[in-house]
């Protein structure tokens, strides 16, 4: 994701990054340079700018325009909407992570130790498996691993995500057989844990449901037709201009319909989609201060009980 300052106006205007559409649509704005100007100039040359017929075809594009114009911006408004859900559903991963980490510090013991570092761990391994899985990608490097549960023990080829969680479910579920946690604990556990595949399978949605290929093959069509007829409408008035004008026309409808392609996914790794290697590696920090915390405050309360030397107390 791309960091910018909103109010630096300067840089939005003269400087280009990989994320820009002018980058993208370069090949595509020369084609339409050179098609235009063969236009133009065939119509010039014949002496057709003059004929009545062009001079009326420009009514056409007067018609669609709004047409056209409310077609991109429901377009865009769907496509933000699905990159605006897909950042709540992490800020929410961000939240139930931290509150899981808070609860189970507080109600395990601090000499649970190996069960304190199996949360720690896998934790964490659930939103890092769940950043991978999104994106197809191996998880093998970002897995930390515990002594109980190793990197092994899972099958990689299939739901790891859902592998990390059924884990954390069953480890809890242990505890609580063998007295370490309470029955009404199970009930405190309960939504955090519930919500790890809730956000799974809301992101899985979001993912594998693109925009109905028909709708997004008429825009496509759309833009096309509606900026390849701008030169037989405007070529009487513009003449020669008129091939900036098509060229402009093509660059805004058509970035609007790549920066919706862009953001309809927001789990990728283009410029403009999430951070979730910074809201990973967020969830794996205070992750891990939760648990730290504790064992630190312990062993505060271990010294501060020892009396000290030097010192007598008297009744």
């Amino acid at each position: 994701m791309i960091r910018y300052n909103s109010k630096d106006w300067f840089r939005f205007l003269f400087t280009f990054n990989r994320a820009d559409t002018a980058r993208k649509l370069f090949p595509a704005l020369v084609g339409v340079s050179v098609y235009a100007f063969i236009i133009v100039h065939f119509i010039e040359q014949l002496g057709f700018s003059e004929n009545a017929h062009l001079k009326n075809f420009s009514l056409m594009h007067t018609l669609l325009s709004f047409v056209i114009s409310m077609l991109l911006v429901f377009r865009t408004n769907s496509a933000y909407d699905r990159w605006w859900e897909g950042r709540k559903l992490w800020g929410s991963l961000v939240n139930n992570c931290r509150n899981m980490a808070l609860k189970l510090d507080q109600l395990l013991e601090t000499d649970q130790t190996e069960n304190r570092l199996f949360f720690k761990a896998m934790i964490s391994n659930f939103a890092f498996a769940l950043k991978n899985h999104l994106r197809q990608n191996s998880f093998e490097q970002e897995f930390t691993e515990s002594s109980s549960f190793p990197i092994s023990k899972l099958h990689l080829d299939e739901h790891v995500p859902q592998q990390i969680a059924l884990a954390i479910f069953g480890r809890i579920n242990e505890l609580q057989r063998k007295g370490v946690l309470l029955a009404e604990h199970m009930l405190v556990l309960n939504p955090e844990v519930q919500s790890l595949m809730d956000i799974c399978g809301a992101c899985e949605r979001i993912k594998n449901t693109p925009i109905p290929f028909s709708y997004s093959s008429f825009i496509k069509k759309f833009i096309v037709v509606y900026c390849l007829s701008l030169p037989l409408g405007y070529v009487h008035a513009l003449h020669y201009l008129v091939i900036p004008l098509v060229v402009f026309v093509f660059y805004v409808l058509a970035s609007l319909e790549i920066i919706a392609e862009e953001i309809e996914n927001p789990f990728g790794t283009d410029d403009n989609d999430l951070p979730l290697e910074t809201i990973c590696a967020n969830i794996h920090k205070t992750v891990n201060q939760s648990f730290d915390h504790t064992t630190l405050r312990a062993q505060m309360a271990e010294t501060s009980e020892k009396p000290r030397k030097g010192f007598t107390y008297e009744k």
